[in-house]
């Protein structure tokens, strides 16, 4: 082989192996940015909800056309002379478009050039980013002369799409595939990557503000009104030396039942990060009495199997008297999660957020341990013969021995002679923990009962 074939060959490798190119997906309020990523990917994944203002954060997925693949950011609605949070979002957008290599405008073709499109059209031309301009909600071919119009921008061809039809929506692809700085070769590979850490918790106890104490950055949309977040954030955070990928989630106010429009999706999409993570640090706010809605969201993590860690989040607000309450409330109602790491943390000042990372260690080390079954048997057989199970109907089933079946969470098969009542389950998974660790973790203590021999 030549030296130019073999440097040619190194250079696909280097390609292949290289970060992925990003898009972002910029416009004004409620043209359709979500729902062109949502026909993007080829999946529902960006809240939809037909009024404005649902996407505030920038939002990063991952996606792939004709073999390439790229990082598409979508975006909150773009109004560069917005205030309040509506600035703070714009904020986002322009954020998005300084890390893009390639900028997709989308403007409602319906409605027009409008003066926030000229004003975003500016702020496009001085980032000297490529630019490819989506006429969207073309849903027919009268809609053409519409998008035509749209030529006045100045940024070259408008590309006539129906995010929610998926007309033209290959052409637009293509056009921003020609513009792609390298993208490589999609893959199948599975490959390993940070440890996931999924932040949630209910609107307002401050998740997005952790998120951006972490990052050093204003990576979220933080305000006072809650709900702020929709959209799962992630983001990449060096943290004790290594690097964590965390999940900034929407609040839950009730179960996805109960929810409507946007505010289901987001709790859908929460349900989906808490299934995405390793670990899940569910955050509580310390200055107001502990609700039911913080115990559902414990629950959730539990059945899901997930390491978990409590952080108490607004600590440098609480006073004596409320400390002491909380410490009741904690007893009284949290009891049953003695087992996770505690932490608590000012999200605002950056207290003893340092000390997350030796309590994510903690939960997944604990996630992560087997017991062999020969320790394991060894210590059933202490156990029963310290606190055998209670007769009932003259009968006392038996552990005849057990074993660890997997980890990430542990669960644990007990073969037994007879059902094993659920009090005596919570005492053995009680001394498992005691005995072996498992901190931070949940643990399934399941049985199988052997079946009596038939005589003959």
């Amino acid at each position: 082989m030549s030296d130019e074939t073999w440097a040619a060959s190194d250079a696909l490798d280097d390609e292949a192996d290289g970060p992925a190119p990003v898009v972002a997906v910029v416009g004004r309020p409620n043209v359709g940015k979500s729902t062109l990523v949502n026909r993007i990917l080829g999946r529902r994944e960006a809240v939809v909800e037909d009024v404005p203002g649902v996407t505030r954060d920038r939002v990063a997925y991952d996606a792939s056309w004709s073999g390439r693949r790229f990082t598409i950011v979508d975006t909150g609605g773009w109004n560069p002379d917005a205030a309040g949070i509506g600035a703070r979002i714009a904020a986002q957008a322009e954020a998005a478009v300084d890390l893009a290599d390639v900028v997709v405008f989308v403007v409602d073709a319906t409605v027009g050039a409008t003066d926030a499109d000229e004003a975003v059209v500016r702020v496009l031309r001085s980032s000297g980013k490529p630019v490819v301009l989506a006429a969207n909600k073309v849903d027919g071919p009268s809609g053409e002369a519409d998008a035509a119009v749209l030529w006045n921008l100045g940024l070259g061809e408008p590309y006539a799409v129906s995010a929610l039809h998926g007309r033209g929506s290959g052409d637009l692809l293509d056009a921003i595939l020609e513009v792609l700085p390298q993208a490589p070769a999609e893959t199948f590979e599975q490959v390993g990557g940070p440890r996931r850490v999924a932040l949630v918790g209910r609107p307002n106890v401050g998740k997005s503000s952790l998120l951006n104490k972490l990052t050093r950055t204003e990576r979220a949309v933080v305000d006072d009104v809650a709900g702020t977040t929709v959209d799962p954030v992630d983001e990449l955070v060096e943290l004790g030396g290594q690097q964590w990928r965390f999940i900034d989630t929407a609040g839950i106010r009730r179960r996805a039942k109960e929810a409507s429009g946007a505010e289901y999706f987001a709790t859908l999409r929460t349900s989906s990060a808490i299934d995405r993570a390793e670990v899940v640090v569910v955050l509580i706010d310390a200055s107001v009495p502990l609700s039911e809605q913080d115990l559902r969201l414990l629950t959730m993590v539990e059945e899901a199997g997930r390491a978990l860690v409590v952080a108490f989040n607004k600590w440098d607000v609480l006073d004596e008297d409320r400390r002491y309450d909380l410490e009741r409330e904690i007893d009284r109602q949290l009891g049953r999660y003695w087992w996770a790491p505690r932490v608590n943390v000012s999200a605002r000042t950056g207290r003893a957020v340092d000390k997350l990372v030796p309590a994510l260690d903690m939960a997944l080390d604990g996630w992560e341990t087997r017991v062999t079954t020969g320790q394991l048997n060894a210590f059933l057989g202490r156990l029963v013969a310290e606190h055998p199970h209670p007769m009932r109907g003259g009968k006392q089933p038996r552990i005849l021995f057990g074993t660890q079946a997997d980890i990430r969470p542990p669960r644990f098969v007990l073969f037994t002679t007879g059902f094993l009542e659920p009090g005596y389950r919570r005492f053995i998974e009680r001394r498992l923990r005691e005995e072996f660790g498992f901190t931070g973790t949940p643990i399934d203590v399941a049985m199988r009962v052997r079946e009596k021999r038939k005589k003959r």
